[in-house]
């Protein structure tokens, strides 16, 4: 008798588009929220560090080694070629048997990349540096016994050469 009336035959809700339309959105939330989960597990917080307090207390030990380097009239010309790096340095300094170079990515910490540059003549120091990718990096060179260092910033790419010089102790106004 409804046939007579005119009516079509209901589809079942699963034949219809509007359930399915209606339910996209949350199953895409659904799924992003996955992802993101996944994403936080595996991956590590580079710029959180457990140790911040140490961290900020370390920081004058830090302006102790820049004022070292003032001191003694530091300078460094770095140059970065062939997967090396050789650097020039000279100062009032007794110039020591090794230097330690520190490449530091601005946000990912697993980037850092360090080298160990050996005496090769007077003022003259040379090692291998390990692979860097383009962008920006905090360069930061010190001797072994971690009584001074110097730093500066390069662009990976750009730049084939980098001069350092020690900054004089900043002076607070009264």
């Amino acid at each position: 008798m409804s046939a007579s009336l005119g009516n079509p035959p209901a589809n079942p809700w699963y034949r219809e588009r509007w359930p399915w339309l209606l339910m996209a959105g949350p199953a895409i939330v659904v799924v992003a929220g996955l992802y993101t989960a996944w994403l936080a597990v595996t991956h590590e917080d580079g710029l959180v560090a457990d140790d911040y307090y140490k961290q900020g207390l370390a920081i004058n030990q830090e302006i102790r080694r820049d004022s070292a380097a003032a001191a003694l009239d530091l300078r460094a010309q770095l140059v970065f070629a062939d997967a090396r790096v050789r650097v020039l340095l000279s100062g009032r300094a007794v110039l020591p048997g090794e230097l330690t170079l520190t490449l530091v990515h601005p946000t990912r910490a697993g980037l850092d990349r360090k080298a160990v540059l050996t005496k090769k003549g007077e003022g003259w120091y040379e090692g291998l540096l390990p692979a860097v990718a383009p962008g920006r990096w905090h360069v930061v060179l010190e001797d072994g016994a971690r009584n001074w260092r110097l730093t500066g910033d390069w662009i990976a790419g750009e730049q084939a050469s980098l001069r350092l010089a020690a900054a004089p102790p900043a002076r607070t106004r009264r």
